[in-house]
């Protein structure tokens, strides 16, 4: 699975370009525009994308070669620890240095507009599109041929163990140095 990232103000994201619509092909490159995103460091900041290829496998498809929905979402959960890795934040890195046990999803949705069959290759798409004290929006965008297939939405908090009941888990501030690693300064 290859791996590609980059900042929306270099060259642009396969959603940021014109005719990224379901049932119809992205515009050539070389069309600019500019992805933002709200988040607590201000308003309308461009944020960090990351692209990852991803060659669909026969065990991630049904009897009938139609790719398995649930197979989406585990895409979409190694498509955030790209995103992260490609911020310089590999997740077993991020997990010791912050003492975290993990970036839990709490909420999740994922509207299926074409679907991806046994032997395809699509992109994933991925970028942070909100930051708020503990938790985070993660927004995945599939492309099939460059054609919007699927778009995904998670709903992720920064947790660690409770200090006072450790068998528990709680939400803790996402580290500001975290947040700046995503946008352009």
């Amino acid at each position: 699975m290859a791996s590609d990232h980059y900042l929306s103000a270099g060259r642009p994201a396969p959603s940021q370009r014109s005719g990224a619509t379901i049932g119809r092909p992205m515009a050539p490159l070389g069309r600019e525009s500019r992805s933002c995103c709200d988040n607590v460091n201000g308003p309308r900041e461009r944020m960090l994308s990351n692209r990852k290829t991803i060659h669909v496998e026969w065990g991630d498809c049904d009897p009938a070669g139609i790719m398995y929905y649930p197979r989406y979402f585990a895409y979409f959960d190694n498509c955030t620890a790209a995103l992260f890795e490609a911020a310089g934040l590999p997740k077993h890195q991020m997990l010791k240095v912050y003492g975290i046990i993990g970036i839990p999803m709490v909420d999740t949705r994922a509207r299926f507009l074409a679907p991806s069959r046994f032997g395809d290759r699509v992109v994933v798409e991925s970028s942070i599109s909100q930051w708020r004290r503990s938790s985070f929006d993660v927004q995945h965008k599939l492309f099939k041929d460059d054609v919007l297939a699927v778009e995904c939405s998670e709903t992720r908090v920064w947790v660690t163990c409770s200090k006072t009941q450790p068998e528990t888990i709680e939400s803790r501030q996402v580290p500001q140095e975290v947040i700046a690693r995503f946008g352009l300064r």
